[in-house]
């Protein structure tokens, strides 16, 4: 039967295919694709991850006191039963074999398959069951997890051989991921992937998964609330990215309806690649900048090929997720510098230094357990509280500035002493090049405009900065207070709110008095439907997914500043929010 789940959209575009499911677990799991020749090691894996197990529970059994109740022992036979069920054991074979997941992640797919067929039961006791079969199976993965796999590539090798698969013919259906939440670095971990889209139940617009789909250029969907939990493994379904609206088991001719629209999709963006070349210059001759935000080091090629003409933000943060407790020392981070560098062909690189908390924790070590993190230890408060860590990133932008153009921003500034302790670190780590005789460059320094403290002291932000970015995401949430992840109050997000418009208008214009380079580089900066209100405010540097960079130079073309300019004054200085586009 079919029906429809309605979420927020993030990504445009509508996908067409079978649903991946994500299961949640207490332990957290790996989720990636495997080679062919991976798959019989692979399954070895589980097969002594579940020998491991039935070892321990019979050695269990064989030492239960005689006193032990007897439920004891039967639930430690169920326990046997299931770790030996073919339907468990099957199942996963299946997945490994057929879609060459990885060994946790079939094991967790093959658990949800399982454990719905419980939820359909009507005796109560079997239904009950489904928590031994979660319990067994969280057994088998903590035992996994203590075993270092020599056939888990790092992320580097397997977004090639996610590449590979969709040239492998056992991979000929398009898969939508579907998902309660995905971590930023499991958004990483799924660039370049099989999937056409992905819904997840939690979220926000502005929220890191939908900014990294963004950046996939793919269909998304967040807030979908139960989605994960009505949709089943390999249901047929549609996202509909435009829309923000996951339909299921959708009729013949709602598939040929949006079989359609997705070949118009495709046109379109066919149509906007023949404007790669064309610089941005609007109707009365203002040349706009359009610049990249990226993530890793190896996203620096696909802005070039977008035609950016620099990156406007290096989310340097995502080099520093998932590395089990240990961050990257200096050389590692000189090198992933160096390479974004190369990839931009001599093109400037602003690198931001690490902003986590809030929605993108470390994951391992580090997750932020403040009861409102979003307010707490953040971005450059958590820099500054390990001056250590932050010296040693600070080292590594300033050897790879030696080798091209770099510009160094720092997040949610708000306090001089801040700035003052910011910068007195720079000159450390400075002299501590100077003394080990290692070379370095020059670099502009830069501070993000992010909470509503930093907009109105913007004159005095000049006085220590090169230049200035608004990040509009984090300005929003703080000025409406609104937690941006949290979908309860998604509609309350506004970046057309009076209030923000004014507080951004301000900043760009002391930018032009004091004629030093303001940029926006939030997720307004690619909304087509904001291009011309923040050209109207006189905005002509913008930084965005590469994806975006082509809508948006399209509006920049059609655009005339000179007619722009008294109509976004005058939505400016408005009561109430502009529908966005108009």
């Amino acid at each position: 039967m079919t029906f429809s789940v309605h979420g927020l959209a993030v990504a445009r575009g509508i996908a067409i295919g079978r649903a991946v499911l994500v299961a949640s677990s207490r332990v957290d799991v790996a989720h990636y694709f495997v080679q062919p020749e991976q798959v019989a090691a692979e399954i070895e894996r589980v097969r002594q991850g579940r020998n491991a197990v039935v070892e321990e529970l019979q050695r269990l059994q064989a030492d239960m006191p005689t006193d032990a109740p007897p439920e004891l022992t039967a639930l430690l036979d169920v326990h046997l039963m299931l770790l030996q069920d073919e339907a468990l054991t099957g199942g996963v074979k299946h997945w490994i074999t057929e879609r060459l997941y990885n060994a946790e992640w079939a094991l967790t797919t093959q658990l949800e398959v399982i454990a719905r067929q419980f939820d359909e039961m009507e005796d109560e006791y079997l239904r009950e069951r489904k928590a031994d079969l979660e319990q067994v199976v969280e057994r088998i993965l903590r035992y996994m997890k203590g075993v270092d796999s020599p056939v888990a590539p790092p992320i580097s090798q397997r977004r090639k051989t996610q590449q590979d698969l969709l040239l492998d013919d056992t991979v000929d259906v398009p898969l939508v991921l579907v998902a309660h939440d995905l971590s930023p670095a499991d958004m990483l971990q799924f660039k370049q992937s099989v999937f056409a889209g992905f819904v997840t139940d939690v979220g926000g617009k502005t929220s890191h998964t939908a900014i990294v789909a963004r950046s996939m250029d793919i269909p998304a969907v967040v807030g979908a609330r139960a989605a994960s939990q009505l949709v089943r493994q390999d249901d047929w379904v549609i996202i509909d990215g435009d829309a923000g609206v996951m339909i299921v088991d959708p009729s013949p001719i709602i598939l040929a309806e949006y079989g359609f629209r997705q070949r118009q999709g495709e046109l379109e963006r066919e149509r906007l690649s023949r404007l790669r070349h064309t610089p941005a210059v609007t109707i009365d001759g203002q040349k706009i900048e359009l610049l990249a935000n990226i993530e890793q080091p190896d996203d620096a090629p696909t802005a070039v090929l977008a035609g950016a003409v620099g990156v406007g933000l290096f989310r340097s943060e995502f080099l520093f997720m998932g590395k089990t407790g240990k961050l990257p020392g200096e050389e590692a981070q000189y090198l992933a510098y160096r390479q974004a560098l190369d990839g931009m062909q001599g093109l400037p690189v602003t690198i931001r230094t690490i902003d986590v908390g809030a929605d993108k924790p470390l994951d391992k070590g580090h997750k932020d357990t403040h009861l409102n993190p979003a307010l707490g230890l953040r971005a450059i408060r958590w820099s500054l509280a390990d001056p250590a860590m932050f010296r040693t990133q600070l080292r590594a932008v300033l050897r790879a500035a030696a080798h091209g153009k770099v510009k160094l921003l720092f997040p949610m500034l708000a306090h001089v002493s801040e700035i003052t302790q910011t910068l007195a670190q720079v000159e450390l780590a400075r002299a501590e090049l100077d003394a080990r005789g290692v070379a370095y460059g020059d670099v502009q320094l830069g501070a993000m405009i992010e909470i509503p403290a930093a907009a109105l002291m913007v004159r005095t932000f000049f006085k220590y900065f090169d230049f200035l970015s608004i990040g509009t995401n984090d300005l929003i949430q703080y000025t409406l207070a609104i937690d941006r992840a949290d979908e309860a109050v998604a509609h309350l997000y506004d970046p057309l709110h009076p209030a923000v418009l004014r507080l951004v208008a301000d900043v760009i214009a002391e930018g032009h008095a004091q004629g030093k380079v303001v940029s926006v580089c939030g997720e307004t900066a690619g909304d087509v439907t904001m291009t011309r209100l923040l050209l109207g405010l006189g905005l002509r540097s913008f930084s965005m997914h590469p994806a975006q960079i082509l809508a948006v130079k399209q509006e920049v073309l059609r655009a005339d500043t000179r007619k722009l300019t008294p109509w976004a004054q005058q939505v400016m200085l408005g009561e109430t929010s502009l529908t966005p586009g108009t």
